[in-house]
C-alpha cells in the first residue's frame, strides 16, 4: 500500500495518564493530547472516522502490548504499527544530535517515520483470542516462575547460614511442596530436632527415601538418628532469630507462588485444549505441557503472519547479527529481540536433546568443532525453527523418523555422530 492510499499517518507517544498525538496529513502536523480514558479514546476514534471515512488510518506507537494498544485494537479501520523504542531513539538522533526531546516532538517523529518507512514496517496483526490468551498466560507464568526462583535462592542462602541440616532433606527443588511444608512446620534446626521420632519418620517417608529393613522403633531409624545427632552450625541467638523469621516468611511466599503457578498451569491447559494447533506442536520432541503452548504463542494461528522461517529466527533473536565494515566482519548474538521468545526457542532446543537423536548428534558435532554449549544449543534452535515453521505452515505434525530418513538420503554430516538407523 503506497502513501497516497492512506488517509492519514498518526504518531502517539504514550504515557500513563495522557498521550501526545500527532496527526500528519500531508505536511500539516496537528498536535493534540489524548487522555487515557475509554470515553476520550472512543470520541477521538469516532472523530477520525467522521473526518476520513473508511480510508485506512496508520498509527505508529512504541509498544507491542499495553493498555493503549489493547484499547485501540478493538476499532476497525485503524492499522497499528508498533515499533521498538530504539528505532525512534535512533531516528530522533538523526535530527537532534544534542539529545533534546519532548513528547509532542516524539509523536511527530513517529508519524513521519511511519509515513516514510511504512512499507518496511510490520503491521500489527492480532492473533485469535485463544492464542493471545496462551501468550499472555505463558509470559505471566514465566514471570512467577522467575519470582519463585529468586525467592528459592534467598531461602537457600538463609538455610546455608543458619539451618544447613534442612538442606540434607531437600528433594529435587528448594521450592518443592514437601520441603516447603516441612519448613513451615519446623523453621529451625532446633525445632526439627525436638520433633517426635514417629513424626519425623512420617515426614521422611513422604520424601520417598527408602530404608532397607527400617526398625520398628522410629527412634532407631538411621535417618532420625542423624537428625537428632546433627550439630548446629550456628549458636548465635541473633543469627538464629533472624534466620527463623527469614525462613518463615520465605516459605510463605513460596507457597503462594506455587499456588499461583498451579493456577496458571490449569488455565494454560484449558486454553491449549481449545487451540487447533495443539496436536501439531505436541508432536515435537521436547515440547511438553509448558513449552508446547509457548511455541503456539510464538507462531500464532495466522499462517500469513510470517513469510519465512528467517523472520521468526530474527524476531526471536536466535539468528545472529552480522556487522561488516571494510575487511572486518563480526558475527554477534542478537540482543534487540523479544527475550521471552528467544528463551522459548532456546529452552525447547535444550529439552529436545533428551528425546531427539539427531538433535543430540547436531550439538555433539558443533561441540567437536569448538562451539561452547549454549552457542551450540542456539544453533540447534535455529535449525528447529526452520522445521517448526515448515510444519506450522503446512499444518503437518512432526515425524522424527521421516526427518532421520531424509538425513540419510542427503548424506548429512550428522550421520557421523548418529548411531545407525534401525531397520524398518
Amino acid at each position: 500500500m503506497n502513501s497516497s492510499s492512506w488517509a492519514v499517518f498518526i504518531g502517539i507517544d504514550w504515557a500513563a495518564e495522557e498521550h501526545a498525538v500527532c496527526v500528519l496529513e500531508g505536511e500539516t502536523a496537528l498536535h493534540t493530547v489524548l487522555p487515557h480514558e475509554a470515553g476520550a479514546i472512543e470520541a477521538w476514534v469516532q472523530g477520525l472516522r467522521q473526518r476520513f471515512g473508511s480510508r485506512p488510518i496508520g498509527i505508529c506507537l512504541e509498544q507491542s502490548r499495553g493498555a493503549l494498544l489493547y484499547a485501540l485494537m478493538k476499532y476497525e479501520g485503524l492499522t497499528l504499527f508498533p515499533i521498538n523504542p530504539k528505532q525512534l531513539a535512533r531516528y530522533r538522533e538523526a535530527f537532534s544530535p544534542s539529545g533534546a526531546k519532548n513528547d509532542p516532538g516524539d509523536a511527530e517523529l513517529l508519524a513521519r517515520f511511519l509515513r516514510e518507512h511504512h512499507p518496511r514496517l510490520r503491521m500489527w496483526r492480532p492473533d485469535d483470542a485463544v492464542t493471545r490468551g496462551l501468550r499472555l498466560l505463558c509470559e505471566d507464568r514465566r514471570h512467577w516462575v522467575d519470582q519463585r526462583t529468586a525467592v528459592g535462592n534467598r531461602l537457600l542462602q538463609a538455610l546455608q547460614e543458619a539451618y544447613p541440616l534442612a538442606l540434607t532433606l531437600v528433594g529435587r527443588h528448594i521450592y518443592g511442596r514437601w520441603f516447603v511444608a516441612l519448613l513451615t512446620k519446623y523453621p529451625t534446626q532446633r525445632e526439627l530436632q525436638r520433633a517426635a521420632p514417629k513424626r519425623l519418620v512420617q515426614w521422611l517417608t513422604r520424601l520417598r527415601r527408602v530404608v532397607d529393613d527400617p526398625p520398628a522403633d522410629p527412634a532407631r531409624d538411621p535417618r532420625v538418628v542423624a537428625i537428632k545427632q546433627a550439630l548446629p552450625l550456628v549458636t548465635d541467638e541473633a543469627v538464629l532469630l533472624q534466620g527463623r523469621l527469614a525462613v518463615s516468611h520465605l516459605v510463605q511466599q513460596l507457597q503462594l507462588l506455587n499456588a499461583a503457578i498451579d493456577q496458571y498451569d490449569q488455565q494454560i491447559a484449558t486454553q491449549l485444549a481449545q487451540h487447533p494447533d495443539a496436536q501439531l506442536f505436541a508432536s515435537f520432541q521436547g515440547a511438553g505441557p509448558a513449552l508446547a503452548p509457548r511455541l503456539i504463542a510464538a507462531f500464532g494461528a495466522d499462517r500469513q503472519r510470517y513469510d519465512s522461517a528467517l523472520e521468526v529466527q530474527q524476531l526471536s533473536g536466535i539468528a545472529p547479527v552480522q556487522r561488516q565494515s571494510g575487511k572486518t566482519c563480526v558475527v554477534k548474538k542478537r540482543h534487540a529481540c523479544s527475550k521471552f521468545l528467544r528463551q522459548t526457542f532456546h529452552e525447547f532446543a535444550k529439552c529436545s536433546l533428551a528425546k531427539c537423536r539427531w538433535a543430540r548428534a547436531y550439538v555433539a558435532m558443533l561441540r567437536s568443532k569448538g562451539q561452547n554449549y549454549h552457542a551450540a544449543v542456539r544453533a540447534l534452535a535455529f535449525k528447529w525453527i526452520r522445521i517448526l515453521f515448515r510444519c506450522w505452515k503446512l499444518r503437518v505434525p512432526y515425524d522424527d523418523n521421516l526427518y532421520l530418513r531424509q538425513l540419510h538420503q542427503k548424506h548429512s554430516p550428522l550421520l557421523a555422530f548418529l548411531p545407525p538407523l534401525a531397520p524398518t
